[in-house]
């Protein structure tokens, strides 16, 4: 075996919330769970800080985030790539036409 250890970082998919902040963005998580007494199923979520060099991210794209070594206080999390895009509601597209 060579010197050199594979990382399986985690991976998890969601929707950006917030990008008002510098090469961050607030990515929101959500899964679905049973619930332990009821049976029935429940949707969870959880809201994640992540890492966006660029500033490529914006409100209501689909991401794809990977964990990392702790970039700031609440920061352990960097976008690998976007995989949808938001639909443009007043303006971007628009003004291109």
């Amino acid at each position: 075996m060579e010197g050199k250890a594979l990382h399986h970082h985690k991976v998890k998919v969601g929707v950006v919330e917030s990008d008002k902040m510098e090469k961050s963005v607030s990515v929101r998580v959500t899964r679905h769970a049973m619930h332990p007494v009821y049976g029935k199923r429940m949707v969870t979520s959880k809201k994640f800080v992540a890492h966006d060099e660029s500033n490529d991210c914006h409100v209501g794209d689909r991401v794809l985030i990977e964990e990392c070594r702790p970039l700031s206080r609440t920061k352990h999390w960097k976008v690998v790539r976007v995989i949808e895009r938001a639909l443009a509601l007043d303006g971007e597209e628009k003004e291109e036409a």
